[in-house]
C-alpha cells in the first residue's frame, strides 16, 4: 500500500515545531499539510521576512489554521537556546521537525567556531532537540522527524573527527554528506536512549530524493540560509537543471510527513520509492553501512554534547 498525505490522521490539538519554513520549500510544505490537518504549528527560522510570509501564505490558503513563528538561527548556538527558551511557552510539543539545514557551501566557520555545514545541518538540531525535550516528553507521544539525505552515502568517513579543527583541504559535498550521515547516528542514538529510558518519544528520519527546493544553488551561489540569488546566470542554470530533473518540493516532503504521522517505529528511515529513492510516493528505506555503524553513532553523541555543552536528561 502506497502512503499518501490524505492518510494522514487528524492532527488537532497537536504543536509541531517546523525548522526552515520558507515558502516554496520541503519545510512550508510539511508545515502546510500538517496545519490542513489541523495542528498549531510553529514555523522556526532564521529570516523575520520569511517567516511572516510563509505563516501567511499558510493563512490564505488554510484561514482557519493555527500558525506562530519562532526565530531561530541554526548558525549561532545563542539564537537556538533563546528560541528553547521562548518556545517553553508552547507548552508540550507533540512533533518537532529538523528540517532546516545548508548544502554544499563554501568554507565558512560559524562564531561558535564550528564549520557552518555540521552545526546548521547536526549540532545545532542535536542541541535544539535536547532542549525541547522536556516538552516532547510533556506531550506523552512526541516525535523528533531530522531530515537527512541520500548524501550521507558519500560522507566518505565517519564524521566524529575534531569540529573545531580544519581537516586539510575542504570538500564540500563530502562534508555535506557527513553532516547528512550525522542526522541517521543521532536518530539511531537518541531513539535507542530514549526507548532505554522508557521516554514516550520517538526519533525517526526522512529524506527527500531529489526535490525541486533552491538548496543546492543557494549552497553555491547565495547566502546560507537567505534564499537562492537567482539573480546570476549560473544560478539561473543551476536552478532550471534540476527543475528539470527533481521533484517538486512538496513531493520532497511526503517522507518527513510520513516519518512525521504514520504509525511507524523509532529510528525508521523514509525517503521516496522510485528511481533510485530519487522521486516518488514515500516508503521505508535503508541506509549505508556507515550509518548503521553503532559505536560510530555513540561517539559523534559524545562529542556533540561536548560541542554544545549541554547533557540530554
Amino acid at each position: 500500500m502506497i502512503w499518501d498525505p490524505r492518510d494522514i490522521p487528524d492532527q488537532s490539538g497537536r504543536t509541531v515545531v517546523v525548522t526552515g519554513p520558507t515558502v516554496g520549500g520541503l519545510g512550508y510544505h510539511t508545515a502546510l499539510e500538517l496545519a490542513r490537518n489541523g495542528a498549531r504549528v510553529v514555523l522556526a527560522g532564521r529570516n523575520k521576512e520569511k517567516r511572516k510570509q510563509a505563516a501567511a501564505a499558510i493563512s490564505e490558503e488554510l484561514p482557519a489554521a493555527q500558525v506562530e513563528t519562532l526565530p531561530l538561527d541554526l548558525a549561532r548556538m545563542e539564537s537556538v537556546r533563546h528560541a528553547a527558551s521562548a518556545a517553553r511557552d508552547l507548552g508540550p510539543i507533540h512533533l518537532l521537525v529538523n528540517n532546516a539545514g545548508v548544502m554544499g557551501t563554501p568554507l565558512r566557520r560559524t562564531v561558535d567556531g564550528l564549520e557552518l555545514q555540521m552545526q546548521t545541518n547536526h549540532f545545532a538540531p542535536f542541541l535544539l532537540t535536547g532542549l525541547l525535550l522536556p516538552q516532547l516528553v510533556e506531550s506523552g507521544e512526541g516525535r523528533v522527524v531530522t531530515v537527512s539525505s541520500l548524501f550521507h552515502r558519500y560522507a566518505g568517513h565517519q564524521p566524529v573527527d575534531d569540529p573545531r579543527e580544519a581537516e586539510g583541504r575542504y570538500h564540500p559535498w563530502r562534508v555535506y554528506g557527513r553532516s547528512k550521515l550525522a542526522n541517521l547516528h543521532f536518530t539511531s542514538e537518541l531513539e535507542r536512549r530514549l526507548s532505554a529510558r522508557g521516554l514516550p518519544v520517538k526519533a525517526l528520519a526522512a529524506h527527500p530524493g531529489f526535490a525541486g527546493t533552491h538548496l543546492a544553488v543557494n549552497g553555491q551561489y547565495g547566502v546560507a540560509g537567505s534564499g537562492a540569488d537567482l539573480g546570476s546566470a549560473q544560478a539561473r542554470r543551476l536552478d532550471r537543471m534540476i527543475g528539470l530533473v527533481s521533484q517538486s518540493a512538496a513531493a520532497g516532503a511526503r517522507p518527513t510527513l510520513m516519518a512525521a504521522t504514520a504509525d511507524l517505529d523509532g529510528d525508521t528511515f523514509v525517503g521516496p520509492t522510485n528511481f533510485l529513492q530519487m522521486q516518488g510516493p514515500p516508503k521505508v528505506v535503508g541506509r549505508s553501512r556507515l550509518a548503521r555503524d553503532r559505536s560510530a553513532g555513540q561517539r559523534l553523541w559524545e562529542i556533540s554534547e561536548g560541542v554544545v555543552g549541554m547533557s540530554y536528561p
